[in-house]
Order: structure tokens, then sequence, then C-alpha cells
């Protein structure tokens, strides 16, 4: 398998390859991050991995990735995240590439990645100004009947969304708008979907597409059944991506 050192960005969130990830850097420990990664020349990839929080590890308590109001500044790599940072996140996370990496006059930083590859998370290394990773390669399988179970969720997908968007908003109404290949589809749908951190971890660390996409029909149509009951939900558009603050 290959493996490789990566800095390291802790999220309250999940990443999945082909996703686009933007990033509102103000913390210290990832300016410098950004700061590093801006030496690296245009014409390679400015990589590092995302891997998602776990659950009462998050060092915010305000909103997420939001520090309180009167909280005394975090500092240091592994501030927030205890004696041993490798317990504090998820054990699978993924790769991003920084197209962007914007430098604001105060310091911080605006940054749009894309994420590209599944990884294992080995070891974790708080010696220097930021986190990094050492990280094992993860496969991405096929799995049984993957083509037609990609088809069900694109079907499934298309009637969540109309029932959750409503005629208010603007929606995916076509499949023609929608890609088709088993990958694209899985982790398009595990970002697009409105669940918990937990279950879209456990969508990125499924072993195979056939068993994402299998579990995302599940879900799919019981999001769908608990919102055709409901009197009304707030729409919105699924395709965006919102803002992550560090």
């Amino acid at each position: 398998m290959t493996t490789a050192r990566l800095p390291l960005f802790p999220l309250n969130a999940v990443l999945f390859p082909g996703l686009v990830l933007p990033l509102n850097v103000f913390e210290e420990r990832y300016r410098a991050m950004m700061r590093e990664l801006l030496k690296t020349d245009e014409s390679e990839p400015r990589r590092f991995a995302v891997v998602a929080i776990r659950d009462g590890h998050e060092t915010a308590t305000t909103a997420p990735g939001l520090p309180a109001p009167t909280a005394a500044a975090d500092r240091g790599p592994a501030a927030g995240f205890g004696v041993d940072p490798l317990e504090a996140f998820h054990p699978v996370g993924c790769v991003a590439d920084a197209a962007t990496i914007r430098e604001r006059p105060d310091g911080s930083f605006e940054v749009v990645a894309t994420g590209t590859t599944r990884v294992k998370l080995l070891s974790v290394d708080a010696s220097g100004p930021y986190l990094t990773a050492e990280l094992e390669e993860l496969p991405e399988e096929k799995g049984d009947g993957a083509n037609t179970l990609a088809e069900g969720v694109l079907r499934a997908f298309l009637n969540y969304q109309k029932r959750l968007a409503g005629a208010r908003e603007r929606s995916l109404s076509t499949s023609d708008e929608l890609p088709d290949e088993p990958s694209v589809v899985s982790y398009l749908v595990a970002a697009a979907a409105v669940l918990d951190t937990p279950t879209k971890q456990r969508l990125l660390e499924a072993p195979d597409m056939a068993a994402r996409l299998r579990e995302e029909l599940k879900l799919l149509r019981a999001e769908t059944a608990v919102i055709r009951h409901l009197p009304s939900l707030p729409g919105g558009d699924l395709t965006l991506t919102p803002i992550s603050p560090n």
C-alpha cells in the first residue's frame, strides 16, 4: 500500500473524493500550514489530509469550528485534541488538493480544495507548527452490482431532493444533470444528503462502491419517508458546499 506524510486538517465534517471544500482559515496552526503549502509550486498539487473529528473532541463551544467568544485561544498544533490526537479523529479521511490559497490582509486564508483520495490514518505527529499524519491510501473497489445500485440511488436521490427542497427552491430535476459513474454517484449523494457526521463517516469508510450505494439507498428511502410526513422543511440547493471554518 502507498503511504505518505501530509499536513492534517481536522474538521467537524467529512470530505469525500471529488467534492469541493471551501475553507476559512484563521487559527495560527492552520495559517502556518497554508503558508507552507504556498511554498509548493503551483504546477504541483498542494495536498493536505482532512479528517473528521470524533464526537466529544470538538474544540468549538458555540458553532462548528468557531471558538466561544470568551474562550482562551487554542495554542499548539494539537490544542483541543487531547493527549493522543490520533484518538480524537476518525480513522479514515480524504486527501485534499488546494486549487486556491488566498491570503487576506489580516493573515487569514481563503482556501478552495477538492477531495481526491481516501486514506487511513496511521499516526499523528504534533511536533511541528501544525499536525502532520502518516497516511495509507485506500483502494476503491467497485463491488457487485454497483452500476445497477447507482441507477437506483440516483432515482431515490432525485425523489429525496424534490421532497426536501420543494417547488420553491432550485433542485436537480432530471437524471441528465447528474453523473452515472458509480463512484461519483456514491460520493456525490453521500455529500449532498442531509446526514449527521457519523453517518457520512460510515459512508466514507464503506468497503466498496456497492456497499456505499446500498447503504445510501436505505438512507434515502428512510429519509424521504420521514420528510413525506412532515408539514414543511426549509429547502436549499444541495449542490453547494458551505464554507467550513477551521
